[in-house]
């Protein structure tokens, strides 16, 4: 028996598959993330992961070849081939496989070759390209100078595709007046770039004249509307099942790369698609969500040595998991040791009243000292802090609600052509986003809302949306950003999505000379332009608006505190909408509920990848090929060297080391216009290497830019790592990031983890959150104020946030005359602490899951359930991936079920008291005959306690025990007055 999972490359989910024995009991697919069932097969086919894989026969005939070619014994690289760790298996392959895949088509095959001159092309690149690479790694010795080309040449491959008897040869500058040869005559269609209306009326007079239209897009729905108007009365179908009639007009909900039209005998067929309506081919984004911020993933993480905290007994550093026995019967507990020598053994089915420590960057916390009041003053010190900014926050939104703002009115047919244009299907998150702040800027008060989302999640969108609603009702825009590189960004950005609209969009930068600056600000003050972008610059400047009605701000954490104060006054009399890529931790969204507005983006753009990252020794080598590897893909390669003074030299090094790259430099020093200009090259794809320093760290956007170098990366922050990383991988193409360190150096040890976690973190995967935790506290920091940082370090990040969100709830109950949510900490803590000291033998057994990191993350699993259904959902889940649930297992959900019975119905413990097991209540709870009907035998009520006959109820007494706990649940009793 056995469960072995699989990922067929290519597969739309994973398999699952069950042995009974020898034989396969079941084949499941599985949801990745949820390890949940979604459907059964009958078979499953695994592909293969690689182009070859050599059989026995071809083994031995490279053998033969190998000592042929090289005169020398090959059984280290037939070893290497076997484990698939050969590194050159593209000049090895060839000596034992012959032929390609013309061999494999049959003689009556029509064989189609778009454009023969660009392949053939494409193939003398390819040789000089293998020429260039054999005589590299020949020189490595890494293979023999003789070794064979891995694909045959282009001569070869000329020779293959004239001797295929069926072939059509399709050609952009065919004449026709070649033998053999015939001219279509296709046209481009019409581009609109967004003008719906007038590609509306030009299909009404298509149909009029009898023309053939066939239109194929995304929106269909919406552009159906946009025909009638013009006296088109079309239905939308999913395919076009016989060519259309003359006069017609066909519209198809569908995605096609680009339209055409054809001058046949009959008339003219036109197709068009989304490219000719709006400009693009919407494409269809992944709902792939950066992974949740789960205590279960924090603790899974820890190691022993690692700090963590006990929300009732203060900091400690984990030791381990550890067995003791207990009445005979083995128990899992986790080892927390503290100040002094003390320990403390915590039983795992408690495992949520310990966290990881999560504190400000570098910070070393103090381990606490059991038996004292040091961790309750702490708490106390940090609550009241607490409730300082709770009703600080509390306050700001109840001034807020007092304040009028301008009533925007509902979405204009413009505002709705614009964003049919945007070339992505929009996520859940980002459409919730763009609902909520069109809500804000149609209520009656100023909007204040923080767009929280990952490089690159579409953060821009939402306010370019925003800002274009504002325009439409007369008003004007400044967009703030931080840096210069990002305000140029931003302006390509607007200046694109707008382009089809009269708005008139400018900026304000370093770029700009005083006398630019000073027409542009003229403009904003007499009204004639639209939307102004600028860095801080556009706050020194003074700049007057004619009629300013909303301002975005991009990352204001990196303003100065007098531009804060500015930015603070804004507020109160403008929309205000700011953006972050800071990330802001779930437990803190939660608890700024209702008090900041906010919105979360999480989702990943359509086909992003994680990046990988590579840490080492500073290689040329590995650099060299690192750069060609990106531009024999036709993409654009980013190297971080952060020293001004170094960094020309530094690139003639790296013109020495590739003279075959392009390379130009660009840094935060050089005169006005010149960086600008580089910038500018770069993007356009004049460059292939960009030498910067780390002025790219935002606000970049250059899809075509997928490999980074980082040169010295011990000396950078996690935060600017992980920030750097962002600017590659922006499109579907996998990105690289190389980060390297100086050889022969020892590295320091906040370097060593800086790196270990940046290379050990991947940006869409569930490791995502816990590499950022610095990030988050950093993002705390900037709601919150900067001071908080010092008592967030106190108590660690996870129990800070909860005691905020119960500050903040508790002030909202207060002045809306209701309870609170939720109960105070000291109450919940209270009601938490139901001790259960049963013997029972409750644990995950090693032979169910061998691996600590994974039971550990099972068991807290098993503490963070809530309710008797996630407990039953958690069980079948369970089973479902590892298998039926040995009796420990079942032993310990069914404990955890009476912790849950028991904390519903205010019993404070349950016990094993010579042959009687005990429940007890609390003082606020009193038991009753009336509360247990139907008593078994051996039963016994009294006021505050339960006492139940071990052997009276049998080998399964703990079913019973849980019956009683319901049926106390089900019949409350106050204590009488």
């Amino acid at each position: 028996g056995g469960l072995v999972d699989v990922y067929p490359p290519g597969a739309p989910r994973p398999v699952r598959i069950e042995f009974f024995g020898p034989e396969v009991d079941s084949i499941r697919e599985f949801d990745p993330d949820t390890q949940r069932t979604t459907g059964a097969l009958d078979e499953v086919r695994v592909g293969p992961a690689t182009e070859w894989f050599p059989t026995r026969e071809e083994m031995n005939r490279l053998a033969d070849r190998l000592d042929e070619v090289t005169g020398r014994d090959a059984r280290d690289e037939l070893q290497f081939l076997r484990t698939g760790t050969l590194v050159t298996p593209q000049f090895t392959g060839p000596m034992a496989v012959g032929g390609t895949i013309l061999d494999h088509l049959r003689r009556d095959w029509l064989l189609v070759l778009d454009e023969r001159e660009a392949l053939e092309a494409a193939c003398v690149d390819l040789d000089d390209l293998a020429t260039e690479r054999r005589a590299e790694m020949a020189k490595r010795g890494e293979i023999d100078a003789r070794a064979p080309f891995p694909h045959e040449n282009a001569g070869a491959f000329r020779v293959a595709i004239d001797a295929h008897p069926a072939r059509v040869e399709l050609g952009r500058w065919v004449t026709g007046a070649e033998p053999g040869s015939t001219r279509l005559p296709f046209r481009q269609a019409d581009a609109y770039a967004g003008r719906l209306q007038d590609a509306a009326t030009d299909s009404y007079r298509q149909q009029q004249r009898g023309d053939r239209l066939v239109i194929v897009t995304q929106q269909a729905q919406r552009y159906a509307e946009i025909l009638q108007e013009q006296g088109l009365d079309i239905l939308v179908s999913e395919h076009l099942p016989d060519r259309p009639a003359r006069g017609t007009v066909a519209l198809i909900q569908g995605a096609l790369p680009e339209g055409w039209t054809i001058q046949g005998p009959d008339g003219i067929i036109a197709l068009q698609t989304d490219r000719e309506l709006f400009g693009f081919v919407k494409r269809r984004r992944t709902l792939r969500q950066r992974a949740a911020s789960h205590r279960s993933r924090f603790l899974a993480e820890v190691s022993p040595g690692d700090f963590v905290v006990h929300a009732d007994h203060g900091i400690a550093r984990f030791g381990g998991i550890i067995k003791r026995d207990v009445d005979g019967e083995p128990r899992d507990y986790l080892e927390l040791r503290y100040a002094g020598e003390d320990k403390l053994f915590v039983p795992v089915e408690q495992v949520d009243r310990v966290t990881r420590y999560s504190g400000p960057a570098g910070f070393v916390p103090r381990l606490t000292r059991l038996g004292t009041q040091e961790w309750t003053r702490a708490r106390a010190r940090v609550r009241h802090a607490i409730e300082i900014v709770a009703q600080d926050l509390v306050r700001l939104y109840a001034a807020r609600q007092l304040l009028e703002g301008h009533h925007y009115s509902e979405d204009t047919p413009w505002q709705q052509e614009m964003e049919a244009a945007f070339p992505y299907e929009e996520t859940p998150d980002q459409t919730e986003a763009i609902r909520a702040v069109k809500a804000d800027m149609q209520s009656d008060r100023p909007m204040d809302r923080v767009i929280c989302g990952d490089v690159g999640f579409g953060k821009t969108e939402v306010a370019v949306r925003a800002a274009f609603k504002a325009v439409q009702e007369g008003y004007q825009v400044a967009v703030l950003v931080p840096t210069t590189v990002l305000a140029q960004q931003h302006l390509k950005t607007f200046r694109e999505r707008l382009a089809g609209f009269p708005v008139s969009i400018d900026v304000i930068s370093r770029f700009r000379t005083d006398q630019e600056a000073r027409e542009v600000i003229a403009r904003a003050r007499s009204g004639d332009l639209d939307i102004l972008i600028g860095t801080h610059r556009l706050l020194e400047a003074h700049a007057e608006f004619a009629n300013l009605g909303l301002v975005v701000i991009d990352e204001e954490q990196r303003f100065g505190v007098t531009h804060k104060e500015r930015l603070k006054r804004m507020r109160l009399e403008v929309d205000v909408l700011t953006l972050s890529a800071t990330p802001i931790p779930r437990t803190l969204h939660m608890a700024l509920t209702g008090i900041r507005d906010m919105s979360i983006i999480e989702t990943a753009p359509e086909g992003r990848r994680p990046v990988q990252t590579f840490v080492m020794e500073w290689d040329d080598q590995i650099a060299r090929e690192a750069i060609l590897h990106e531009m024999e893909r036709g993409g654009q390669v980013y190297i971080v060297h952060n020293r001004v003074q170094s960094i020309d030299t530094f690139a003639e090094q790296l013109r020495a080391l590739v003279p075959e790259a392009r390379i130009i430099v660009g840094h935060g020093q050089m005169p006005q216009g010149v960086l600008r200009q580089v910038m500018e090259k770069f993007s356009d794809g004049d460059f292939d290497v960009l030498v910067c320093t780390t002025i790219i760290e935002s606000g970049i956007d250059i899809p075509n830019a997928n490999s980074m170098i980082v040169d010295r990366a011990d000396m950078l922050g996690l935060a600017q790592m992980y920030q750097l990383r962002g600017r590659v991988g922006r499109s579907s193409n996998q990105a690289y990031a190389y980060l390297f360190h100086p050889k022969n150096r020892v590295l320091t040890e906040e370097a060593q983890a800086r790196l270990s976690t940046i290379f050990e973190a991947s940006e869409l995967g569930a490791g995502f959150q816990v590499a950022l935790r610095d990030l988050e506290i950093r993002g705390a920091g900037n709601l919150l104020g900067a001071e908080q940082s010092g008592h967030i370090a106190s108590v660690g990040f996870d129990l800070y946030t909860e005691m905020l969100s119960e500050a903040v709830e508790e002030l909202r109950a207060k002045a809306e005359h209701r309870a609170p949510a939720t109960l105070p900490h000291e109450e919940r803590d209270a009601l938490r602490q139901v001790t259960i000291d049963l013997p029972v033998a409750a644990h995950v057994p090693e032979s169910y899951v061998p691996e600590i990191e994974a039971r550990l993350a099972l068991y807290q699993r098993v503490a963070s359930l809530r309710s008797l259904e996630d407990a039953e959902s958690f069980a079948q889940e369970t089973a479902d991936r590892l298998g039926p649930l040995p009796e420990p297992l079942q032993n310990l959900l069914a404990l955890v079920r009476i912790r849950l019975a028991a904390r519903a119905s205010d019993v404070t413990s349950i016990r094993l008291d010579g042959a009687d097991v005990v429940i007890s209540s609390s003082e606020r709870r009193v038991f009753t005959d009336r509360a247990l009907p139907a008593l078994p035998r051996g039963v016994r009520v009294g006021r505050t306690q339960i006492r139940l006959e071990r052997s009276a109820l049998g080998d399964a007494w703990l079913a019973p025990v849980e019956a009683i706990l319901r049926l106390l649940t089900a019949e409350r009793s106050p204590v009488p007055a």
